[in-house]
């Protein structure tokens, strides 16, 4: 027996426009395990949900007249692009609103004011993004602009420059599934364990990705071995199993980089669209829970340059390549939470696609750039083997070269070369280690568990900022000056090197992570020290 209820979504005067024009539909079907829902409004209709066994579900949608002016994306949304819900691209967004006379009329010719403009459909978002980094200057900076603009900058400018200069392995950027079950399981089972353990995330002052001075994002580490079930023998297990489902979807051998979670996004949380730092290449984000009055979508960035808005429910996953594919979510949370973990992964240069004649006729329809064309030239050449995927020059194998990225990678990276892995010495620490290798995520958990480990030496006198200083690792060098570590640490006694001489010689003067140091007061050794 089957009974179908139409449900009508609460909706906040904020979210009244996107709760709009469509309500949920809820679908109760015995055959299907009793009850499958489908958000069917015009913003959050992801009609396509697949599988790790790749058997679909496919949202039932309720029908809508539709304006053949209107463009709509894939998912059949209402379409949009860049500095429309959030600024990508520049640091306003669109006033080309829907409602203006030449936007009605077709035959009315476009003031020049708005030719370089979309048209803006979802009202007055710039009053939305002023109010928004008022609160900022308002916490931080007593109203004046100062560092809430700078990381703003920095935001926007890498959101606009990065994703043309990296390789892209997949033909969308984005694909919503259902997470491996085991992995799910695992990660659910430490969720309920230790829900209630959550604390504050610490966020830098001034740092405009999320909201914080209106609301807070809470976390419980996965890799906190304190608490019950986490450690590192989850970590690996949740790794090996969405690192599967990834090399599938890119046909890219993928070495683990980050695993980063669970946090908790509170309501009215804002996350602001942005592309990750490399080497953060190939990602997931798992949804573990959430307890919501109206959807809360990822918005995505697709190759074709229009936004989608992905609902995940508990046990969804998304994959996206987070290096060039631009992602957030720019709408208020209306709710109490939402609890995502963030796993993310490297390609090695050592692709797993099968290639003949059903590839090199796939190749055909990528010459764009990206992995199927660089493969086809490859063949071309008669070139075989992963080991000729990549740069020669140490350049990482998804930075296309020529590019703006690489002429910025090769000034942080003067002498050309791939970085070495430096052999352990006497009295290494686990803060050490994950400085060396730039994983700033385990730094983080040992800056809250074990923070006597940030400042201790080894028998070189090296410490910890040393080694992120030598890394390049700017997330891990903000969290041990955060911390207070000492900027200026002297390594082998007072005849050593500072941090400061350390990111010069292996990054070049230009260099983020010098840029930041010396914005810190990071001076170099000599008669000031």
């Amino acid at each position: 027996m089957e009974s179908n209820l139409i449900i009508i979504p609460k909706c906040s005067m904020a979210g009244l426009f996107l709760c709009s024009w469509f309500c949920a539909l809820s679908i109760m079907n015995s055959s299907n395990n009793g009850i499958g829902l489908a958000s069917a409004n015009w913003l959050y209709n992801d009609d396509k949900i697949e599988n790790d066994n790749d058997e679909e579900e496919t949202a039932v949608l309720l029908d809508h007249p539709r304006n053949t002016s209107i463009q709509y994306n894939n998912l059949g949304q209402i379409a949009y692009g860049v500095d429309t819900s959030f600024p990508m691209h520049g640091l306003s967004l669109s006033d080309n609103y829907d409602t203006l006379s030449h936007n009605i009329d077709p035959n009315l010719a476009i003031p020049a004011k708005y030719s370089h403009k979309s048209i803006q459909r979802l009202g007055d978002k710039n009053d939305f993004y002023n109010k928004f980094m008022k609160g900022c200057r308002d916490t931080y900076t007593k109203g004046k602009k100062g560092i809430c603009d700078y990381t703003e900058e920095d935001r926007v400018a890498m959101t606009r420059r990065q994703p043309s200069g990296m390789i892209n392995y997949t033909d969308t950027g984005f694909k919503k599934i259902r997470a491996p079950e085991k992995a799910f399981k695992l990660i659910k089972t430490f969720w309920d364990n230790n829900r209630e353990k959550a604390s504050l995330e610490g966020w830098s002052k001034g740092n405009t990705y999320i909201n914080q001075w209106e609301t807070h994002t809470t976390f419980v580490s996965i890799e906190n071995g304190q608490l019950r079930g986490g450690g590192s023998e989850i970590k690996q297990k949740v790794w090996d199993a969405t690192r599967d489902t990834l090399q599938q979807w890119t046909g890219e051998e993928l070495t683990p980089c980050s695993l980063y979670g669970i946090r908790v996004y509170h309501e009215n949380a804002v996350l602001a669209p942005h592309v990750d730092r490399m080497p953060l290449i190939t990602s997931a984000i798992i949804n573990v829970d959430s307890d919501l009055d109206e959807p809360w979508p990822l918005e995505v960035i697709g190759r074709d340059g229009l936004a989608y808005n992905i609902t995940m429910s508990p046990g969804d996953m998304v994959l996206y390549e987070s290096h060039s594919t631009i992602h957030g979510r720019p709408f208020p949370l209306k709710g109490r939470f939402v609890a995502n973990i963030f796993v993310h992964f490297e390609p090695t240069g050592h692709t797993l696609r099968h290639h003949g004649p059903e590839a090199d006729a796939d190749a055909e329809k990528h010459r764009d750039g990206d992995e199927h064309e660089r493969y086809r030239k490859a063949a071309d050449k008669k070139i075989g083997g992963h080991e000729n995927d990549a740069h020669e020059n140490g350049l990482p194998v998804y930075i296309k070269s020529d590019s703006v990225e690489s002429d910025r990678w090769f000034k942080s990276h003067p002498n050309n070369r791939k970085k070495k892995k430096v052999p352990r010495q006497t009295g290494t620490n686990d803060a050490h280690r994950a400085a060396m290798e730039g994983n700033y995520s385990s730094l983080k958990t040992i800056a809250k568990l074990h923070p006597e480990e940030l400042t201790e030496k080894d028998s070189n006198g090296w410490r910890p900022i040393h080694e992120a200083s030598r890394n390049g690792s700017l997330e891990s060098l903000k969290i041990l000056v955060e911390a207070g570590v000492g900027i200026n640490e002297v390594t082998n006694g007072s005849s050593g090197e500072t941090p400061l001489d350390l990111a010069i010689a292996d990054h070049g003067e230009e260099s983020d992570v010098v840029m930041y140091l010396l914005s810190m007061g990071g001076l170099e050794s000599g008669p000031d020290l």
